[in-house]
């Protein structure tokens, strides 16, 4: 019986598919004054061998950086960081406090509930697009 059971790993294990690049639970935080940025949150998971996020962008901000929140003391700031590496079939999260998108000079158009497209961009000249739904300053994130 023991053998049986070994080989049905074996066999199930064999079948597993290669991590693929890939981005989900993501949504937009719609700034509570139009003029200041939007942020944009995600998960991303490594596909199959080490890259580098370049940029993530979108069709309704002008610009758009990587930035990440930290808490030194009591004092929270925020700060850009460069490209950001994604190892292969790892998960990184960009959530509030930590790591996400700023979207600058968002249109003034977009309202909660409404679909923005973002677009990231990898050093292994992989390009993901995704949709990703935007919510009003103050509401919960969506659960996913």
């Amino acid at each position: 019986m023991r053998k049986i059971l070994v080989l049905t790993a074996l066999a199930m294990g064999g079948c597993s598919q290669p991590p693929v690049l890939s981005v989900d639970k993501g949504y937009v935080r719609l700034a509570a004054i139009p003029s200041r940025p939007a942020a944009a949150y995600f998960t991303i998971h490594g596909g199959p061998a080490d890259t580098t996020l370049l940029s993530v962008s979108s069709d309704v901000s002008v610009k758009s950086e990587l930035h990440e929140s930290m808490t030194s003391g009591n004092m929270a700031t925020m700060k850009p960081i460069g490209d950001l590496a994604i190892p292969a079939a790892s998960t990184t999260v960009f959530k509030p406090g930590g790591k996400h998108v700023m979207l600058f000079d968002m249109n003034p158009g977009i309202k909660p509930g409404r679909a923005v497209t973002l677009t990231f961009t990898f050093s292994n000249n992989q390009r993901v697009l995704y949709d990703a739904p935007t919510i009003a300053a103050g509401a919960p994130a969506p659960t996913e």
